[in-house]
């Protein structure tokens, strides 16, 4: 929660949070991060490939399970909060690469008018392909700005993450809300406008997948 309350404090409006839908007092730090201008995310756990080592919590979504059951833990996700304008993954490289355990799951999500992000974690993830099927709302994460928690190495993927921006028109960095994740975004943030680079909520880069 320490976290949580960094960022919602110290970093740019423009930054969208997203919330881990198993996270504590939700509520709260929904109506502080809005009450600070900015948007946000509800985070929901996908089944990695990892898994059973990592078992992310019972509400997991999982390529055994029914669709049915699936569905029932992303609407439970979902009504932690609201105000949200999208869903985002948490891990998942097993789940997001699977036809059939996905499809309905992105289906009722587009069918909300809900945007997805895709942290960029799993490079077989289908999320792209049903967002254009679906033509909802997508946007994909271009860099993992934290993978090294060291400030000198988090600066030096937003340097990435600029470049990217330049030669693209646009870019989407991850990160999680570590302190040193969160100085280092700040202290950047600034120095990026100096140079002209506008920093954005993840709905303004979210179009449509068929367009």
């Amino acid at each position: 929660q320490t976290g949580t309350k960094h960022a919602t404090e110290r970093l740019p409006p423009e930054v969208t949070l997203a919330f881990a839908s198993s996270g504590n007092s939700l509520q709260r730090w929904m109506q502080e991060a809005r009450r600070s201008g900015h948007e946000i995310l509800i985070q929901v756990p996908f089944e990695p490939l990892s898994y059973p080592a990592n078992d992310l919590s019972r509400d997991m979504l999982m390529v055994g399970q029914s669709a049915s059951e699936n569905i029932e833990k992303l609407h439970r996700a979902m009504g932690q909060i609201t105000n949200y304008t999208g869903v985002m993954n948490y891990l998942g490289s097993r789940f997001l690469a699977d036809a059939d355990a996905l499809d309905p799951v992105m289906r009722d999500i587009a069918s909300r008018g809900l945007l997805f992000l895709d942290d960029g974690s799993s490079a077989r993830s289908l999320t792209g392909t049903f967002a254009k099927t679906l033509s909802m709302p997508y946007s994909v994460g271009d860099v993992l700005l934290d993978g090294d928690l060291n400030r000198a190495a988090i600066m030096g993927k937003l340097d990435e993450l600029e470049r990217i921006a330049q030669r693209k028109g646009s870019a989407v960095g991850v990160a999680s809300a570590f302190d040193e994740s969160i100085a280092a975004i700040a202290q950047w943030s600034k120095d990026a406008e100096r140079r002209g680079i506008e920093i954005v909520g993840v709905s303004a880069l979210a179009t449509s997948a068929d367009q």
